[in-house]
């Protein structure tokens, strides 16, 4: 089976669901990205919604459409590599798609992962996504939350399936030894995963266990806030800004924390998570999680069980779960033995790619 996969940008760091499933998805994977007037396939040079000289004369002279033409050279494309199927990443990059995906009779599946099912003017700009409810095969739903949300956007119940991440292998063989008193996050610097927050309960916590740190992995626009805030709060020397880190890098790290913590909530504007995929790693390292009941974590982190959870903006609740861990190495070391757990059974990667497989397949049966 030859599969197309879309996405608007080339594989960024925080996306690595895309590189799981260019490498592990059944059949020939062509990984298609872009927007707008450039696209391009990897491991191909040309920018292959480029017009041509006969397009650009269409277009100036017989008043042609741009982005119809665009869009006929990418399904040129996608008919020349003889593709079965479609995956389109993100619901509202499959909106700016139609005009391809209509060009051309090759059945298509929408993955959405978050803010494309959740932020208010991503979906009233993608119309509600009735024409592509209508148009696709199939959706995929990350979350219980998701689920919900697009029934209620109108989605067809016979065509939306759930189908939560799974963590890559190789976080089972981390092997946790909870000697130091670190917390680990890692994640964009943005308002749904609110790392202001994860600050303010970590200095409260500090407080408590004045020896204990916090190291935050990752870029984004609330990085000088959160910097400026751990100043203030008089606790910038136990908090380590690691930056952009490598996957091999967190694992490691996993190795020697205490506890993984993420202060997810949902943005003014709507914007929420789907499942933060490194809650499912850190479980599956057997690293206990603290965090908040938001989106699809409390679908993998059981409360009291296989980590703890507050409130989305319960500061102080989130700052006492940091102290019990704190406090007692033998429950970080049993929440976390019950989170491995819980991820091997219900979690893993072979269970969300095999699920995605057999989607594409149904789809691509459907011509």
């Amino acid at each position: 089976m030859n599969i197309a996969l879309f996405s608007p940008s080339r594989n960024p760091y925080s996306e690595t669901f895309i590189q799981a499933q260019k490498e592990r998805l059944s059949g020939k994977v062509y990984y298609y990205y872009g927007s707008g007037d450039s696209f391009r396939v990897e491991g191909e040079e040309r920018n292959i919604a480029r017009l041509t000289l006969f397009q650009k004369f269409c277009e100036r002279f017989l008043r042609k459409p741009t982005r119809s033409l665009r869009a006929t050279n990418i399904a040129n494309s996608l008919n020349k590599k003889k593709v079965d199927v479609i995956l389109v990443q993100y619901g509202n990059h499959a909106f700016d798609l139609l005009p391809v995906l209509q060009k051309t009779s090759i059945p298509f599946v929408v993955h959405f992962h978050g803010y494309d099912a959740s932020v208010k003017e991503v979906i009233k700009r993608a119309n509600q996504y009735q024409e592509v409810f209508r148009q696709a095969a199939f959706f995929i739903a990350v979350s219980k939350k998701m689920h919900k949300a697009l029934l209620e956007l109108g989605c067809p119940s016979s065509k939306l399936i759930l189908n939560t991440y799974g963590p890559n292998p190789i976080f089972f063989d981390v092997q946790a030894n909870f000697k130091k008193k670190t917390f680990i996050s890692i994640g964009r610097f943005v308002n749904k995963k609110a790392p202001h927050l994860t600050i303010m309960a970590f200095a409260k916590a500090l407080k408590v266990h004045p020896d204990a740190k916090l190291c935050m992995a990752g870029d984004g626009v609330l990085k000088n806030t959160c910097f400026d805030l751990a100043k203030v709060l008089g606790c910038e020397k136990a908090v380590d800004f690691l930056g952009i880190i490598t996957p091999e890098d967190y694992r490691n790290r996993l190795q020697h924390v205490r506890g993984f913590v993420q202060h997810s909530k949902t943005g003014l504007n709507g914007d929420m998570e789907g499942t933060p995929l490194a809650v499912l790693e850190a479980s599956a390292a057997g690293v206990p999680v603290i965090s908040t009941v938001h989106a699809g974590i409390p679908d993998v982190v059981i409360h009291e069980q296989t980590g703890l959870l507050s409130e989305e903006g319960a500061v102080e609740d989130m700052a006492q779960h940091m102290i019990r861990l704190l406090d007692d190495v033998e429950l970080a070391r049993e929440l976390g033995r019950a989170g491995r757990k819980r991820i091997s059974e219900a979690f893993t990667m072979q269970r969300y790619i095999s699920k995605l497989d057999e989607v594409l397949l149904q789809a691509a049966e459907q011509v």
